[in-house]
C-alpha cells in the first residue's frame, strides 16, 4: 500500500471512531433530556399539589388550623409553601444520588426506630419512671445511628430479601462484559461472539475508544496497524446481531488520577459487570479489588485438547531448547513442546511421550521425551 492509501485508511478508521463517539453522545444526550424533562414535570406537579393542599388547609374551617394561621392566612400560605419547597431545593443541590446509599439510610432509620420502640417496651418495667425520658432520648439517638452506619458499611455485601429493594439494571443476557483495549485489538472476542456462547452486553468505555483512536493515529506503523485492527474488530462487533455493544460515556473527571486499568475496574464495579481482557496485569488488579475477570488467554487454553502424561504425540522438532540436548516443537494449536534429547531430531517428524504439562495464563507447555527401548 502506498503512503497516500495508508493515510486514507487511517482517515477512514478515525472517521468510524468519531462516528461511534457521536452516536454514543447523541444517545446519552437524548436520555438526559428525557430524564430532565420528566423531573421538571414531577416538580411542577408537586408544587401545584402543595399549593392547592395548603390553600385548602389555611382557608378551611373544617381543618381547624391554629389561630396564628387563621389570623394571617396569606403569610401562612407562603411560609408553608417555602417549607414544602425546601425538599425541592435539597433535591436540586444534590443531583447525583446513589440508590444504595438512600436505601441504607432509609432502612437504617426504619430499623433503628423500630428497635428503639422495642427497647422502650422491654426496659420500661426495670427503669425508674424518672429516667423514662432519658431512656427514650438515648435509644432514639443511638440505635438509628448504629443501624444506618452498619448498613452503610455493609451495603455492598448486604442484600435485602424484601421484593423491589435491590435495584438492578435490565441487562440483556446477564452481567455485562467491560472490554479493555488489549481484548479489542486482539480480535479473538469477535470470533468468540460468532459462536453465540456469549449473549451478555459488551461495554466499551469512552476512554478505551479514545485510546484506540490515539493508537490508530500513531506515527509508528506497528501501533497504527494495531489501532486500525481494533477499530475493525469494534465495527465487526457492532454489526453482529447476536450481541449488544454499548459505548459507555465516562466523564473525564470521573476517576481522575487513576490509571486506565483502575478506571476499567471502577467502571466494571459501577455496572456490576466483569472485565474481559488478555492483559495479565489487569487480571491481577481486578482480582485484588474483587472484580470478576474473563481472560481470553485462559479461555483459549481451556479449549485446547488435553494431553496426559504417558500419551504419545508426533511433532516436528523445530529448534534447540535452552538446556543442552533439548529440542522444541509445536502442536497445531501453537502449544510449545519441549523434548528431552530431541536436539538430534531437529527438522524431523518425531514421536514423543508426554512427561508433564505446565499451565498458566501465558499459555500451556508440554514436556516430553523420546521413546526408549522399554516403551516399545
Amino acid at each position: 500500500m502506498d503512503e497516500g492509501g495508508g493515510f486514507r485508511a487511517i482517515d477512514r478508521d478515525v472517521g468510524q471512531t468519531s462516528q461511534l463517539v457521536k452516536v454514543s453522545s447523541r444517545r446519552k444526550a437524548s436520555g438526559k433530556e428525557r430524564s430532565v424533562m420528566l423531573l421538571l414535570v414531577i416538580r411542577i406537579i408537586y408544587a401545584v399539589t402543595c399549593a392547592g393542599a395548603i390553600a385548602a388547609y389555611v382557608s378551611s374551617n373544617e381543618a381547624n388550623p391554629p389561630s396564628v394561621i387563621r389570623n394571617a392566612p396569606l403569610i401562612s400560605f407562603f411560609l408553608l409553601m417555602a417549607i414544602t419547597q425546601f425538599a425541592t431545593i435539597v433535591d436540586l443541590l444534590f443531583p447525583r444520588k446513589h440508590i444504595e446509599v438512600v436505601t441504607a439510610i432509609y432502612f437504617g432509620l426504619l430499623i433503628g426506630f423500630l428497635l428503639s420502640y422495642l427497647a422502650k417496651l422491654a426496659l420500661a418495667p426495670i427503669v425508674a419512671p424518672a429516667f423514662h425520658g432519658t431512656m427514650i432520648l438515648i435509644t432514639n439517638l443511638v440505635l438509628p445511628y448504629l443501624c444506618v452506619t452498619l448498613l452503610m458499611q455493609t451495603k455492598d455485601k448486604f442484600r435485602f430479601i424484601i421484593p423491589y429493594i435491590e435495584f438492578s439494571r435490565d441487562v440483556r443476557g446477564g452481567r455485562p462484559y467491560v472490554l479493555d483495549t488489549s481484548s479489542i485489538i486482539d480480535g479473538r472476542i469477535a470470533d468468540v461472539i460468532e459462536t453465540k456462547i456469549i449473549d451478555a452486553q459488551l461495554v466499551v468505555p469512552s476512554f478505551v475508544l479514545q485510546e484506540l483512536q490515539d493508537i490508530a493515529d500513531s506515527s509508528d506503523k506497528l501501533r497504527r496497524n494495531r489501532g486500525r485492527r481494533g477499530l475493525d474488530v469494534l465495527t465487526r462487533l457492532q454489526a453482529n446481531s447476536h450481541v449488544e455493544v454499548k459505548l459507555h460515556d465516562v466523564a473525564p473527571d470521573d476517576g481522575a488520577g487513576l490509571t486506565v486499568d483502575q478506571r476499567l475496574v471502577h467502571v466494571a464495579k459501577q455496572l456490576g459487570g466483569r472485565v474481559l481482557t488478555n492483559d495479565f496485569n489487569l487480571n491481577k488488579v481486578a482480582g485484588v479489588q474483587g472484580v470478576d475477570v474473563v481472560n481470553l488467554n485462559d479461555l483459549a487454553n481451556s479449549l485446547k485438547p488435553r494431553h496426559l502424561p504417558g500419551e504419545r504425540l508426533v511433532i516436528k522438532i523445530m529448534r534447540a531448547g535452552e538446556s543442552p540436548g533439548q529440542g522444541v516443537g509445536y502442536l497445531e494449536d501453537g502449544t510449545m513442546v519441549v523434548c528431552e534429547e530431541g536436539q538430534s531430531q531437529i527438522g524431523k517428524e518425531t514421536e514423543i511421550i508426554v512427561k508433564s504439562v505446565l499451565q498458566s495464563s501465558a499459555g500451556r507447555m508440554l514436556f516430553g521425551r523420546l521413546p526408549g527401548p522399554a516403551d516399545k
